[in-house]
């Protein structure tokens, strides 16, 4: 046996110092918080954004945690003298993980570069990415992992050493939920991930140092011990092995739920950095409240409680199923009420306090008793913190996984919720069973019996997530009554369905956005991003399209008699198939078309990696709000996609002006000219009013000659491309080219001081989720008109084309300055 007590002396100079040791591991928290944010920006786009690469980035980051977790008490055991000088280890470990954030900066682009050097197809691919990210995320994990047990070793004996250990978790999370919520709302929306890595660097260094002196304050503080073999503290944890189970499994539902409630919440709040922020502050921020309110509590029965709070965790996640089907989809909000950014997040954290709170509650009150509980068997602090925090992390990671790439794709939400419920009931009998007596029923045995049958109940009255949600996300609501769905599935990277508006026209949603349809406007822009370059071009032979839709675009280019190879790449593998149910016609069926080749990756990780080199890349991602959408906006994205072209290549890129503000859309535009300086702005309206943009880049001054274009349209090789136009009522080059909206010259005065979009910030999805509520498509479009003068350089033609050219555009706009926008009160606005 492993003797450890504190001498009385000890104890009171814990005591006094453990509000200050307990500021600290908040302060450690709030670091680690920013590191993990900022991490996740940078490794997303080095090793690509798929449900795969996430899920490899989340059990590396976790996996990490837990060695710290397990590695330290063994390496304390081996030494055990250092256990006397807790916070001078924890001090250390502060110090490295500020080295390791520094280094950070470096090795993850290093990595990233590195990785796009083998193979990214298959197993292969996938073990190449885990090996980046771990690389990259193992060092600094390991650490941040370690310092839990490194102040367990500090906190005392008996209970008081269990709660302050429960105090130590409640206080590391409350941190979290601050670090969280300054790196989304400040430090990166205001900078970058440089300027918020030394934020948290600076941070660690000033926790290491408080660390270091305190502990030359205190001296050597701890319990004296005995020198016991490892077997024997193995022996100790072993009969403790129905806590660590009972935690295993508590951290694969929380995690689990997490995973299922983020995806499901982003559908209803509208997937921006602000609203992920929102609900992961939230998630935290009950976890620390339920260990604060546990630690706090008396307990002598700590198994007893363990037990119950995995049951009240069942109920819970029962409450939140039934939120987010029956209750918060349906709270009458209109979006568009109020374009002040802060009442939206009000209405969001309020919407998200409500749906997720009650089993994060339980979950966190689930430490303080799993560490009293152990703490009774094993003497060896550091080793009990240790085991129940490395359970819980494992848990954690597999339910991480299983959730996003299994449960969710080939169960849906619905069962997986009803497998969460049933998991985390089954851990709470695992811990009452053995505390019921043989012989008589009593009242715990009731007790459990009763809310087993509860727990059954629920699982069988949990709801699917509703189409309406998964079609018209924020605007559920609000769009109630207007469309019919017609189908609706979940996949493994996202949600999508296809639904019929009252007027007809079919629309293809993906997770909570409409992204093609055949309304009128809708068809004319996903043609226009095809028709533009593809009649830039003199003879396109080959395209790369980035985001298949509703698959119209990418079908565009099968009427050209020159293109020889469609490259389509997906993120989600669901769309394809589906979108060619629903829009074959439309898009001339182009998933079967021999020319063809679909590729289901990261866009832009796919761009980075391949050798191949395109006559045309057109690139229609998801509305820039998104979060991570914005990496396919970056100047650095765009200089991929530049260095991906032939001689004489063409890009276009998709520009919303719904759903936005004027500082979002000149950040984009300019971004886009900073790599094409001779880039083009082309509009499409609806009903005479501004609603989104192509812009078409070409890396050499363009010039276009309309008796050219004309005769190439009249040409029997071109009937099909003729024909698409006028299916969009665009009956002539003409037509198409009296689009144009401006260039780098003209709009110069109205782009200036446009913040452009890296890599290292990603600034655009920061602007563009304070506006995603706003209606100003018209207003942005009127004031690029401002700045518009006839193009007498850009068109060659005859007297009369040229004529006509103008006419039209004079024309536009006169329609420009009308009022009201083009439904956007009560149509959800799309693009393919």
């Amino acid at each position: 046996m492993e003797a450890q007590f504190c001498t009385e002396a000890e104890e009171r100079g814990i005591a006094r110092a453990l509000p200050l040791v307990l500021s600290l591991f908040c302060g450690s928290g709030a670091a680690a918080l920013i590191y993990e944010i900022v991490w996740y920006q940078l490794l997303q786009i080095a090793i690509g954004s798929t449900a795969i690469s996430l899920g490899v980035l989340l059990a590396t980051f976790m996996g990490g945690l837990c060695l710290g977790s397990l590695g330290l008490p063994m390496l304390l055991h081996r030494f055990p003298a250092m256990r006397r000088h807790a916070l001078r280890i924890f001090a250390t470990i502060e110090g490295l993980i500020a080295v390791c954030g520094a280094a950070e900066l470096i090795i993850i682009p290093l990595a990233g570069e590195l990785s796009l050097q083998g193979p990214q197809a298959g197993f292969a691919g996938m073990a190449l990415r885990s090996l980046a990210c771990a690389v990259c995320l193992i060092p600094p994990t390991c650490l941040m992992g370690a310092s839990l047990p490194a102040l367990a070793a500090w906190a005392g004996s008996g209970s008081r050493g269990a709660r302050s250990c429960g105090l130590l978790y409640a206080a590391n999370t409350a941190g979290a939920v601050l670090g969280c919520l300054l790196a989304g709302f400040y430090l990166l929306r205001l900078f970058n991930v440089d300027v918020a890595s030394w934020a948290a660097i600076t941070l660690n260094l000033i926790l290491a140092s408080t660390a270091f002196a305190l502990s030359k304050w205190m001296g050597a503080t701890g319990a004296e011990e005995s020198h016991a073999r490892t077997s024997a503290v193995f022996a100790q944890l072993s009969s403790s092995w129905p806590i660590c189970l009972a935690m295993a499994l508590s951290g694969m539902v929380a995690l689990g739920s997490e995973v299922v409630w983020t995806r499901a919440m982003g559908l209803l709040l509208g997937a921006t950095v602000y609203a992920f922020s929102i609900i992961l502050a939230v998630y935290l921020a009950g976890l620390a409240i339920g260990t604060a309110a546990a630690s706090l509590l008396r307990n002598s029965k700590p198994r007893l409680a363990l037990g119950w709070c995995q049951m009240l965790a069942a109920a819970g996640i029962a409450w939140t199923a039934y939120a987010l089907a029956n209750s918060l989809p349906w709270w009458p909000i209109d979006p568009q009420l109020s374009r002040d950014a802060k009442f939206t997040f009000q209405l969001d954290l309020a919407r998200t306090i409500w749906g997720i709170l009650p089993a994060t509650l339980f979950w966190g009150a689930s430490f303080p008793f799993a560490f009293a509980a152990v703490f009774r068997d094993v003497q060896n602090r550091a080793a009990a913190a240790g085991a129940v925090y490395a359970a819980n992390t494992v848990g954690a990671i597999a339910g991480g996984l299983a959730a996003s790439l299994f449960a969710i794709p080939l169960l849906g939400t619905q069962n997986t919720e009803r497998a969460l419920i049933a998991i985390s009931a089954a851990s709470a009998l695992l811990l009452l069973f053995p505390l019921m007596r043989s012989g008589r029923i009593t009242r715990l045995e009731l007790a459990a019996g009763a809310a087993t049958g509860l727990m059954a109940l629920f699982i069988w009255q949990v709801d699917a997530l509703p189409g309406e949600l998964i079609a018209f996300g924020r605007r559920t609501a609000s769009s109630a009554g207007m469309a019919r769905i017609l189908y609706s599935a979940e996949g493994r990277n996202t949600s999508i369905a296809i639904s019929r508006w009252n007027d007809g026209a079919v629309q293809f949603h993906v997770a909570g956005k409409v992204e093609a349809s055949t309304e009128s406007y809708d068809m004319r822009l996903q043609r226009m991003l095809a028709h533009l370059p593809g009649l830039m071009h003199p003879a396109p032979r080959s395209v790369l399209v980035v985001g298949f839709g509703g698959g119209i675009t990418a079908g565009t280019f099968t009427t050209y008699p020159t293109m020889q190879r469609i490259v389509i790449c997906e993120l989600e593998p669901l769309i394809p198939p589906v979108s060619t149910r629903y829009f074959a016609k439309e898009n001339y069926n182009v998933l079967h078309d021999r020319r063809t080749r679909m590729i289901y990756d990261d866009a832009r990780h796919f761009i980075a990696a391949t050798r191949e080199k395109f006559d045309i890349i057109t690139s229609d991602p998801i509305h820039p709000f998104v979060r991570g959408s914005a990496a396919l906006y970056s100047r650095e994205y765009f200089e991929l996609v530049k260095a991906h072209l032939n001689p004489g290549g063409v890009v276009t890129q998709w520009v919303p002006l719904y759903e936005t503000d004027a500082d979002t859309v000149r950040s984009e535009i300019a971004t886009f000219f900073d790599v094409f300086p001779y880039g083009t702005v082309w509009a499409n309206n609806a009903n005479g009013q501004g609603y989104d943009l192509v812009l078409a880049g070409q890396m050499t001054p363009p010039s276009f000659d309309l008796s050219a274009l004309e005769s190439r349209l009249a040409r029997s090789d071109y009937r099909a491309v003729a024909q698409s136009l006028r299916d969009v009522n665009l009956d002539s080059a003409t037509d198409l080219f009296a689009t144009w909206t401006g260039d780098r010259k003209t709009l110069a005065p109205w782009l200036k001081d446009a913040a452009i979009n890296h890599d290292r910030d990603l600034r655009l999805q920061y602007l563009a989720g304070l506006a995603l509520n706003n209606a100003q498509e018209n207003t942005i479009y009127r004031e690029m008109l401002l700045y518009r003068t006839r193009p007498v350089s850009l068109f060659r033609g005859t007297p009369e084309q040229l004529d006509s050219l103008y006419a039209a555009m004079e024309a536009g706009l006169d329609e420009g300055f009308g009022h009201g926008t083009p439904g956007s009160a009560t149509k959800p606005d799309s693009s393919e």
